[in-house]
């Protein structure tokens, strides 16, 4: 008997440790299915930060995409007016060229003639100068007919046309008319560049003869590079001239540079879309056109209500904040959110919190914590 009741005894002081132990590792009971109650530890573990509100300066944004694109006024397609074999070229695509230096040269007989009609036309406006001026003193005085001397004013002026029409022809390939002589004559022409910029196509090798109207080299002048948009047709309204916009690449994200709304197209596309054209006020070195970016087009400036937006979690068809009634009690709010913009959002009802603190940092930590200990109980 003596011993049965120590056994008595002992097992509940054991069932009195059991419970007293059992309470303090459940210390994150709720007092209703909006509160929690957390350790320092728990707090600790989940990287919970505890702060209030902000008031910022937000600003409503578009999220889009887009590309580097190139104004068709930069783009220079360079051809050879008369047609020719390419004696020699050194451009490979990306190479960067100035403004008249030579970027090939073309050798053809055409050239050769074409110098030598000039010159022998040169020289037979010469003599029908004499002879008009011949013609004239003779017809002043009576000694020719009238007809002779008027043959010989046509066939000066027929001769300065063609002279004229020669000389033309030859600046177009960039020979100088005046400097050329019988000496001077060559069979090969330089292709010069118009514009100082880089090389965007190569479409001929050496030693292919090319045609007027072929293109040989396609070169890009930099200094007008511009963002591209596409703005989906529902946004379109939101756009105007002078808008500030952030724009960064794929490759490098953390980098942003910031551009203006120039212009937009008019038209929507097939895909309910429309171009914006902007400018980057810096020009990023490594601009190519054809890169691929993305872009926040700024729409409106608001001062707001905000909280860091890893304050806000989601449940439900809700949004929720945590209040902190105390150092360790939690109590969630839900709330209406409005513009968010860099890591910021706005809350348009924002509650009134006694303590003014609030989980700043990881509130789905809080969030999860007080579902699961529901669930628990």
């Amino acid at each position: 008997m003596k011993n049965y009741l120590i056994l008595i005894i002992a097992a509940g002081l054991m069932s009195g440790c059991a419970s007293k132990n059992q309470s303090a590792e459940k210390q994150a009971a709720t007092t209703n299915e909006t509160e929690v109650v957390m350790t320092a530890a728990q707090i600790q573990n989940a990287g919970i930060v505890i702060g209030s509100y902000d008031t910022s300066t937000l600003s409503s944004e578009i999220k889009v995409n887009g590309m580097v694109d190139v104004p068709p006024q930069n783009i220079v397609s360079v051809s050879f007016p008369m047609g020719g074999y390419l004696k020699s070229t050194r451009l490979l695509p990306g190479m960067h060229v100035n403004k008249g230096e030579v970027i090939g040269i073309i050798e053809d007989q055409a050239l050769i003639q074409l110098q030598q009609d000039y010159l022998v036309a040169i020289a037979r406006l010469q003599y029908l100068q004499q002879d008009f001026d011949r013609q004239k003193l003779l017809n002043e005085n009576k000694v020719n007919a009238d007809k002779i001397f008027q043959q010989a004013a046509a066939d000066l002026a027929s001769q300065k046309a063609i002279v004229k029409g020669l000389s033309e022809k030859l600046r177009l390939i960039h020979i100088d008319p005046q400097k050329l002589t019988g000496e001077t004559i060559s069979r090969s022409v330089p292709v010069y560049s118009p514009i100082n910029g880089f090389v965007s196509k190569v479409n001929v090798n050496i030693g292919k003869y090319v045609n007027a109207t072929d293109v040989l080299f396609e070169l890009i002048n930099p200094d007008d590079l511009h963002a591209s948009l596409t703005v989906y047709e529902k946004d379109l309204e939101k756009i105007i001239p002078g808008q500030k916009v952030n724009v960064w690449f794929v490759d490098d994200p953390s980098r942003q540079y910031l551009c203006e709304v120039l212009l937009f197209t008019k038209n929507v596309d097939e895909n309910r879309s429309a171009l914006v054209h902007c400018h980057f006020e810096t020009r990023p070195d490594h601009l190519l056109p054809g890169m691929f970016l993305n872009a926040s087009i700024s729409i409106s400036t608001t001062n707001a209500v905000t909280v860091p937006e890893d304050a806000v979690a989601r449940y439900g068809n809700g949004l929720y904040i945590f209040a902190a009634m105390d150092s360790n009690t939690f109590k969630m709010e839900e709330v209406k959110t409005g513009v968010t913009s860099k890591g910021k959002i706005e809350l348009v009802n924002a509650p009134d919190i006694p303590s003014g603190k609030i989980v700043v940092k990881n509130a789905y930590a809080v969030l999860a914590k007080m579902k699961n200990t529901g669930e628990e109980e």
